[in-house]
């Protein structure tokens, strides 16, 4: 039988062949084998040495292995030698962050104390202004416009329900969709429809929306005193087919839920009108409650008429920033740091994501920056102090004084407008009472916290009294 050859690796006590050379143990100067090289091809030669003679003294003694984690911008991966300068390595801060410091650090610092760039920015951040593109809520517009679009298309009646938080774009939107509407009913070669639009609290009585409704339709018709405008609109809208160059009505209630009355005949009787044989108008209603057509229009529901929803769902926190970027983008000056307002947005969205809360913590944290530039200019007050520099001068010196970052809105101006908006006023009252007052409430709050309904002025007094004793025991062991 033949032998098979058995490899062995050399040895190194006295003398080993490494490749058809005999080497002595002082010539490698290494206590251990290194490993053997995995060739691919057997019929290599042999005969060459794939190692150097003498090692390294990685070899010699393994050292510990190093992180190559130099400052925070690397990553695990980097290796020991990169540029820092270079672009591909991965900084910490997140994409949003980044934007944000392109967007806004790239424009010089805007100066608060000239008046007419401090209006500006006011005027851009009060609710009452309406931006000319409403952004994050094109998916939103798009379904109503649809609808709109289908039922002028095929002059058929028809009511949609639009619900959300407060302060989530939900009456903006609609008058971007009305504008809209009548665009493209121009463009399409259709006919545009009338428009009326009604904030329900407005409405001294729940059914004057029926007499808006046939003034709209019919602006010169006088109703007999016998005849109310809902009974007038039920009888058209059933027996009697509108001629072909009828315009459609479009009616947007606004706030509807000031509707709901105690019998809710109002509120059920103004979406029946859409389901009659010859109504040809389409009823927008927009209101914060998610569930009001389930719990208010239960007769709807089951004669298969039921509203179409639309929710509008809280802003996030990209989305309150893309907004706020949006206001500011006309000026060409930064106005915020990027830190405040993504605390701003953070906070806000956490909370409610209602957009006008966000606006409006934006204006009180300018109206913060103000008043801290106001105290720092009284303090310059010379002549007050010294009685040598006149008044003109001090002016002339505030106005040509540089201007610094300081003067942007920082992060502790947003976070004590935030601690203000979001503040309890019941707290506020119970924080503002004497001591002894609050000890009395948190007594009377303790013993009506269980079962007992109702207890003695005694009672009160005598928990008072421990919880008094025990407060002037922990002050005197802390004095």
């Amino acid at each position: 039988m033949p032998t098979i050859p058995v490899r062995r690796s050399p040895r190194i006590s006295g003398g080993s062949k490494v490749a058809g050379q005999t080497v002595s143990r002082n010539e490698i100067g290494v206590s251990t084998p290194s490993k053997r090289k995995i060739r691919s091809d057997s019929t290599t030669e042999d005969n060459v040495v794939t190692s150097t003679l003498t090692p390294s003294p990685m070899e010699i003694s393994p050292c510990k292995w190093k992180s190559p984690r130099r400052c925070v911008n690397d990553s695990p991966k980097s290796p020991l030698n990169a540029n820092r300068g270079d672009k591909t390595i991965n900084l910490s801060k997140s994409p949003v962050k980044r934007r944000l410091s392109e967007s806004f650090l790239e424009k010089p610092i805007w100066n608060p104390r000239d008046m007419e760039q401090l209006n500006a920015v006011k005027e851009a951040l009060h609710v009452s202004r309406a931006p000319s593109n409403l952004v994050c809520r094109q998916v939103e517009q798009n379904r109503v416009l649809e609808f709109c679009k289908q039922a002028v298309k095929i002059e058929k009646a028809g009511s949609l329900y639009v619900c959300g938080c407060p302060g989530t774009g939900k009456s903006l939107s609609m008058e971007k969709v009305k504008e809209v509407l009548v665009n493209w009913a121009d463009e399409s070669g259709f006919q545009a429809p009338d428009i009326l639009s009604v904030n329900c609290t407005s409405l001294s009585n729940t059914s004057d929306i029926f007499g808006k409704m046939l003034d709209k339709i019919q602006p010169r018709r006088k109703l007999n005193c016998s005849t109310a405008p809902l009974q007038y609109l039920q009888k058209m809208f059933s027996e009697k087919q509108q001629p072909a160059g009828t315009k459609m009505l479009l009616i947007v209630a606004d706030e509807l839920d000031y509707l709901i009355t105690k019998d809710k005949v109002v509120l059920h009787e103004l979406f029946m009108l859409t389901t009659s044989p010859f109504s040809r108008f389409i009823l927008i209603g927009i209101a914060n409650a998610i569930d009001l057509a389930d719990r208010f229009l239960p007769k709807l529901q089951s004669m298969n008429c039921k509203p179409a929803v639309i929710t509008f769902c809280a802003y996030s926190k990209d989305q309150i920033i893309s907004i706020l970027q949006q206001r500011f983008e006309a000026f060409p000056y930064t106005v915020f740091q990027p830190q405040a307002l993504e605390l701003c947005a953070r906070k806000v969205a956490s909370a409610s994501g209602d957009m006008r809360k966000a606006l409006w913590v934006c204006r009180s944290a300018i109206e913060m920056l103000e008043a801290e530039i106001r105290d720092s200019i009284s303090s310059l007050d010379l002549p007050s102090l010294h009685g040598r520099v006149s008044y003109q001068h001090r002016d002339g010196a505030c106005d040509k004084s540089p201007i610094h970052e300081s003067n942007v809105v920082r992060v502790d101006h947003v976070a004590i407008a935030l601690s203000k908006a979001y503040r309890s006023p019941v707290v506020d009252t119970i924080q503002s009472l004497p001591q002894h007052q609050q000890i009395i409430l948190c007594s009377a709050v303790k013993l009506f916290r269980g079962k007992k309904k109702d207890a003695t002025i005694g009672v009160v007094i005598s928990v008072c009294t421990i919880k008094l004793e025990s407060w002037s025991y922990q002050a005197c062991v802390e004095c």
